[in-house]
């Protein structure tokens, strides 16, 4: 059966709550982000992603002692990204207790950043975010929280994250985020086919059947989500359980 399917809930926070918007803007309140993140521990959920949106100096500090709380409070892995831009803010979120970290513009800016993290801390603890939308002449990765247009594309910079020593692609699709109509799958099951690191699915979840649909058409080796779990429209034990009768491996 390979190795289980993982269920992700994503938690963007901002100044000191999480946030949840539609194609990344319109961010309404969801909630204290360490008491989600026990809830959502204890409900089965397989890690946590927590992003710090507004990673100003002040929302740093902020982000960091929260990070040492959720650290005490979960028993499951967790990544932390947003602002992370030398090695000195990985060490620093690692030694508040993150698993792993997540970079995404600066590593885009700087791809060295992969490297330099892969050969200090291990390929596991570093995942490459990539924001990406598709335009009319293809996918483009965007900086930024997706105000900034490059003109990286999709397929061939996640080829080169992974070269450079990244452990897993975290894959937001922003046309689909918080649309709730599906992952972008296509995508998805040509990132697969492309690489050999796992790829989480993220931007679209709004029923029970786009999480099947990530697993199977998408081929991704996890599925995050924010809303549906944020404001209870898809509990994780009754997501597992579905997935489950529908033969995709996840733990129970």
């Amino acid at each position: 059966m390979g190795l289980a399917k993982r269920i992700i809930p994503c938690l963007d926070v901002k100044d000191g709550e999480t946030v949840k918007g539609t194609n990344f803007i319109n961010l309404r309140k969801a909630g204290d982000p360490v008491e989600l993140g026990k809830a959502y521990s204890e409900a089965g959920a397989d890690e946590l992603v927590y992003l710090d949106i507004t990673a100003s100096f002040e929302g740093r500090k902020t982000f960091t002692e929260m990070v040492t709380r959720v650290a005490r409070e979960i028993n499951i892995p967790f990544t932390v990204g947003g602002g992370i831009n030398e090695l000195a803010d990985v060490e620093r979120l690692l030694y508040a207790g993150a698993d792993k970290v997540s970079v995404n513009s600066a590593a885009i800016r700087r791809p060295a950043l992969i490297d330099e993290i892969a050969k200090r801390f291990g390929s596991q603890v570093c995942v490459c975010a990539i924001d990406a939308r598709y335009d009319a002449d293809g996918w483009h990765c965007y900086l930024k929280g997706g105000r900034e247009r490059t003109e990286r594309g999709l397929f061939e910079w996640a080829k080169e994250a992974e070269e450079r020593g990244a452990g897993e692609i975290l894959f937001t699709s922003m046309d689909h985020d918080g649309v709730k109509e599906g992952y972008a799958n296509e995508a998805l099951a040509q990132l697969a086919d492309n690489l050999s690191i796992p790829v989480i699915a993220s931007g679209g979840a709004g029923r029970k059947e786009h999480f099947l649909d990530a697993f199977t058409i998408g081929k991704a080796d996890a599925a995050l989500a924010a809303s549906v779990f944020h404001f209870g429209e898809i509990p994780i034990a009754e997501l597992k359980q579905y997935l489950k009768e529908e033969g995709i491996n996840v733990r129970i």
